[in-house]
């Protein structure tokens, strides 16, 4: 799966077990994809190694919050309901042209 930001083409992956979620992105270097965490409302960078982009989604991937650059570090937690958001962490300044409101559309790899 990817998503195309100002045609740009960023990889996505999702986290789907506890071990991938309570991981992230932590203790990558040179960032160049996306990591998907569904059911989610608080994240954190701790052990990142570079800052981050951080979306958090509603279930239609409509931004409904934008951290941009987040350090390493931090925490962020929204006040939204665990089992209806998700979180986008990007590669830094990815998202910059991206806003509160706008909806992602995540693309396939495999046309059928």
């Amino acid at each position: 799966m990817y998503l195309k930001i100002n045609n740009k083409i960023i990889p996505i992956k999702i986290a789907n077990t506890l071990k991938e979620k309570l991981i992230g992105l932590s203790m990558q270097k040179n960032i160049k994809y996306g990591l998907i965490i569904p059911n989610c409302n608080h994240i954190h960078t701790f052990l990142m190694t570079e800052s981050i982009d951080v979306l958090f989604l509603n279930q239609n991937n409509k931004v409904l919050y934008k951290y941009q650059n987040m350090l390493p570090g931090r925490t962020f937690k929204v006040n939204e309901d665990i089992k209806k958001t998700k979180v986008l962490e990007l590669p830094q300044n990815s998202s910059q042209s991206l806003k509160i409101g706008d909806i992602l559309i995540f693309e396939s790899e495999h046309i059928i």
